[in-house]
């Protein structure tokens, strides 16, 4: 038995994302983790194990939903549902062990869309054999490519943010090799690790208010925003830690999004303060609606049909929210131009 793992809510914070799947945070993290430190004292079983089991749990759960009858459906939405917890648990592990490794996160990866894969085909194969309804196929098809395409979608998305990020941190190193400009830092940072101050902030630079100060989180820094792509806000604590911090030059890549829909701003905050993630459903609600709610109600179609909906809406909503980013990113590189000519005349 390991006497190092420390009590249970130090093991929250370790193990526990900042934001999380509302899903993941209200039905999976209440059982996961204490099951994570009770598997870290009293076993030796690793993150990969876990893994292996994530992965053997989800085929059994494809193996009970090819019988297509309701009580093999329930059960197998049961056993998908330990599969996920067992997922979930072997990043926990490595976070509070310190055995993560690259190797290990490629495989969770890879077993999760097989694992949708091959119980995607079994729960639509098991329907159409159980009705005779070709649409159950098209259904099969739907599944697989949903999943492929919330992925997809978001290494793309990840990596546009990574290099307009890049460019932009290129730009000011130049500035302030020129000018010695101040620190840079990026609105989003700052309002995830402060969302008490969101509402207020947020608020302000939507009904077109004069710019303020944003709170940094310690260590960082924050000043009022220059130029057309930064912006910057604070309120409460957040005015102690920015009087006490340096400067710092905040960069705004959702200014023009948060500016359209301020009213989506207050339940965003709300959500961050409860670790739930904005966006409502994704792939892993995706799932969830697919192999458990629907084979445990016995209406797999409609509420595929229904979790697909939901996902290409959200999924539309986040390229919308990048259209908007990347017209504040040509914005600022266009200021920091400006500025350059600016300075040379």
């Amino acid at each position: 038995m390991r006497r190092d793992i420390p009590p249970l809510a130090e093991v929250r914070r370790i193990t526990e994302k900042k934001r999380d799947a509302w899903w993941t945070v209200l039905l999976v993290d209440p059982v996961a983790t204490p099951l994570v430190r009770f598997t870290a004292m009293r076993t030796n079983i690793t993150p990969n194990q876990i893994t292996w089991g994530a992965f053997l749990m989800g085929l059994g759960s494809a193996a009970c939903f090819a019988f297509g009858d309701w009580q093999w459906l329930v059960l197998g939405a049961v056993i998908y549902h330990v599969s996920f917890v067992l997922d979930c648990m072997d990043g926990k592990v490595a976070r509070l062990t310190g055995q993560g490794s690259v190797f290990g996160a490629w495989l969770d990866f890879v077993f999760d869309r097989i694992r949708v894969m091959v119980c995607g085909v079994a729960l639509m194969g098991g329907q159409y054999g159980r009705t005779g309804d070709t649409f159950y196929i098209w259904l099969a098809l739907a599944v697989v490519g949903l999943d492929t395409l919330r992925y997809i979608n978001s290494l793309e998305i990840f990596k546009i943010r990574h290099t307009m990020r890049k460019q932009i941190k290129t730009r000011m190193r130049a500035a302030r090799r020129a000018q010695n400009e101040a620190e840079l830092a990026f609105m989003e940072d700052l309002l995830r690790d402060n969302p008490q101050a969101d509402i207020e902030q947020d608020l302000q630079k939507a009904r077109g208010e004069a710019p303020y100060t944003v709170p940094a989180q310690p260590g960082a820094e924050a000043v009022a925003g220059t130029g057309a792509g930064s912006g910057a806000g604070a309120g409460g604590a957040g005015e102690a830690l920015s009087a006490a911090a340096p400067k710092a030059q905040v960069i705004d890549l959702h200014q023009e999004f948060r500016r359209k829909f301020p009213l989506y701003l207050r339940a965003r905050s709300f959500l961050l303060r409860h670790r739930i993630r904005a966006h409502l459903i994704s792939g892993i609600e995706f799932q969830m609606g697919v192999f458990m709610i629907g084979p445990l109600f016995d209406a797999v179609m409609p509420a595929t049909i229904v979790s697909g909906a939901l996902l290409l809406v959200f999924e539309l909503a986040i390229i919308y929210k990048l259209l908007l980013s990347t017209r504040d990113f040509t914005r600022t590189i266009d200021s920091f131009e400006e500025e350059r000519v600016a300075t040379t005349v």
